[in-house]
């Protein structure tokens, strides 16, 4: 039997539901204890620790906490923000003259952090500086919070100047994976050795699983398991199109969330499978 440690941000919530829950019950189920931690006053003993800091730049205490374990997973995930991680981002003196889309900056449109500061801010100096300084540059601009706010554009030259001027927001060249007039996106999951992909369409060019209308398995483009290891991903998820043969990175998740329940076979099959990939790191 293995203990798993699980650290949160000291003031995630419980109430919060993420896929790491079900593989925490897969990994109860084969025998092994797992301990949810939120912040780093306590420290726990382990076999393995994973951390689970549901915020788009993480501090470095969680880091500093996570190196007293024998293995700690997502150990070099630092920054996800999307001016970050993305290679097509653009601005007024791109030479690209096709459509465009504007998104939040922070995953998920920085809701993360917005729970943080109505929660207290928590028990770090760190931490509690850098969400002020999110909610600064989010101060009264509430309309790309959410994806279903993003907003595409036909050409850079209708972006408003003032946008390109914004920290909490970027803007992409808009590349979309197309095919019988349904947008595709295609969720490349994985922990360890095990992953999932799977592929979902929507008549709308923005959109999430859930309001998608089309779901298969398919498997991963080559490219895309090598910005695996760029983005020093041991469990997450990277969402991506192909378009024109190449693959486009669009976000990358390491805290996704999950619905509150799995009643989807399956989705409960995917789960199992990835959760299995943990225990790579014991072999």
């Amino acid at each position: 039997m293995k203990r798993i440690v699980v650290l949160f941000h000291d003031r995630g919530t419980p109430a919060s539901r993420y896929v790491v829950d079900d593989l925490a019950d897969c990994w109860r189920e084969d025998g092994h204890e797992v301990v949810y931690l939120y912040g780093t006053k306590t420290f726990v003993p382990a076999d393995l620790l994973l951390i689970h800091v549901d915020l788009s730049v993480v501090p470095e205490d969680y880091f500093l906490f996570a190196s007293r374990y024998p293995i700690a997973l997502n150990a070099q995930v630092r920054d996800i923000r999307k001016s970050v991680i993305s290679s097509i981002l653009t601005d007024p003196h791109d030479t690209w003259r096709g459509p465009v889309i504007v998104k939040s900056d922070l995953n998920y449109g920085g809701g993360p952090e917005r729970v943080l500061a109505s929660s207290g801010l928590g028990e770090n100096f760190h931490a509690r500086r850098l969400v002020s300084r999110v909610l600064t540059r989010l101060s009264g601009r509430a309309e790309f919070n959410s994806w279903t706010k993003y907003r595409v554009f036909d050409s850079i030259d209708e972006v408003p100047r003032s946008i390109f001027r914004r920290r909490d927001v970027i803007v992409e060249r808009f590349l979309p994976e197309c095919e019988n007039n349904l947008f595709y996106l295609r969720m490349y999951q994985m922990l360890g050795d095990r992953w999932t992909c799977t592929r979902i369409g929507s008549p709308k060019p923005v959109f999430k699983a859930s309001t998608s209308v089309s779901s298969e398995a398919i498997e991963p483009h080559p490219e895309v398991k090598k910005c695996r290891k760029q983005f020093n991903l041991d469990y997450g998820k990277i969402d991506y199109v192909v378009n024109n043969g190449r693959p486009v990175i669009l976000d990358v998740n390491k805290t996704t969330g999950a619905s509150l329940a799995v009643s989807d076979a399956r989705v409960r099959a995917m789960r199992r499978h990835l959760a299995e990939g943990l225990y790579s790191y014991f072999a």
